[in-house]
């Protein structure tokens, strides 16, 4: 049981600053367009990836599936941090509250591994698909989607768990703290958490290394697998259609994988808060706005879908 002295200390930080974007009141209005363009983009991208794969039949495979699952978790991963942006944009005031930060962190935490989870989930789906073609129905049925998404979820909430447990030591510390960033990214609460500096960048590094490094780890397994598999095979139009089909989920995973990591990582080494902060802005706010234009440029599949979709509207 806490008490009460010790309660009152874990929440004795009563308000979070973030860190301005720039500087110039000529350049906040020009900021705040950016952003709600590149929001409305990603909203209308994602959506139509969903409604494109929800209405074609073709489209009804374990790979579609976990692609409108990914557009659905970018659309409530961008909308965890760019819509607060816009306001604190246009309020001049970049504040948020210790329960509001908490929220915003959680939320943040659950969309973003789901959407880390999710590219590693399709990578090993392309290579059952490429490498055990035989047995591609059989080992991804609609009862192993199901739970791959389960575990997903379930990830998401155990890397909540560890990041929710270091952040909550905020006892005897200020009553608003300063961060460097836009919004509550956990890497930034970890690294002002009231620990020593040894402490608070073990605990980051851990993290990091705990669910990050087996998620790149699995999608090098795989694309390697898939790629001694291309390189055997005699068809040289199959090449080409296995090339164009992991084309887009390996762009993705670069765009995705280089910038958080880099960015979590890198957190604790640079010294110009302003840097990192416009380094977050490339896998919270591009990223989730390139997922569905990448998906649709690149993909046959995806793109004959939809001129069925705008053949019927119009």
């Amino acid at each position: 049981m806490f008490n009460n002295k010790n309660m009152q200390n874990t929440t004795s930080v009563l308000e979070f600053h973030f860190i301005q974007l720039s500087e110039d009141p000529d350049l906040q209005p020009v900021l705040s367009g950016l952003f709600l363009s590149m929001y409305i983009l990603a909203l209308l991208g994602n959506l139509l990836i969903i409604l494109t794969v929800s209405s074609d039949s073709h489209l009804h495979t374990p790979m579609y599936f976990f692609l409108s699952s990914l557009s659905m978790v970018d659309i409530g991963f961008i909308s965890t941090t760019v819509p607060r942006v816009i306001v604190d944009i246009q309020t001049h005031c970049p504040v948020i509250s210790y329960v509001g930060c908490l929220t915003q962190m959680s939320l943040f935490i659950i969309f973003g591994c789901m959407d880390s989870m999710l590219l590693v989930v399709m990578a090993y789906d392309r290579f059952v698909a490429i490498c055990h073609p035989l047995y591609y129905q059989v080992i991804m049925n609609p009862s192993s989607c199901g739970v791959l998404l389960l575990g997903c979820f379930l990830l998401s909430l155990a890397e909540l768990l560890l990041h929710f447990v270091a952040v909550l030591n905020f006892s005897n510390c200020e009553d608003y703290v300063e961060i460097s960033t836009f919004f509550c990214d956990p890497s930034e609460l970890l690294k002002i958490a009231c620990f020593d500096t040894v402490t608070s960048s073990i605990v980051r590094y851990c993290a990091g290394a705990l669910f990050g490094l087996p998620s790149v780890s699995g999608i090098i397994f795989s694309y390697f697998k898939i790629v001694s598999s291309i390189m055997r095979s005699p068809s040289s139009s199959g090449k080409q259609k296995t090339f164009s089909t992991c084309g887009s989920h390996l762009s993705i995973v670069c765009l995705f994988y280089g910038t958080a990591l880099g960015v979590y990582f890198s957190s604790s080494l640079s010294h110009s808060p302003r840097s990192v902060a416009v380094a977050s802005v490339m896998y919270t706010v591009v990223t989730p706005t390139l997922n569905p234009f990448i998906y649709s440029l690149r993909n046959k599949d995806i793109k004959t879908a939809l001129r069925k979709i705008l053949s019927r509207a119009f």
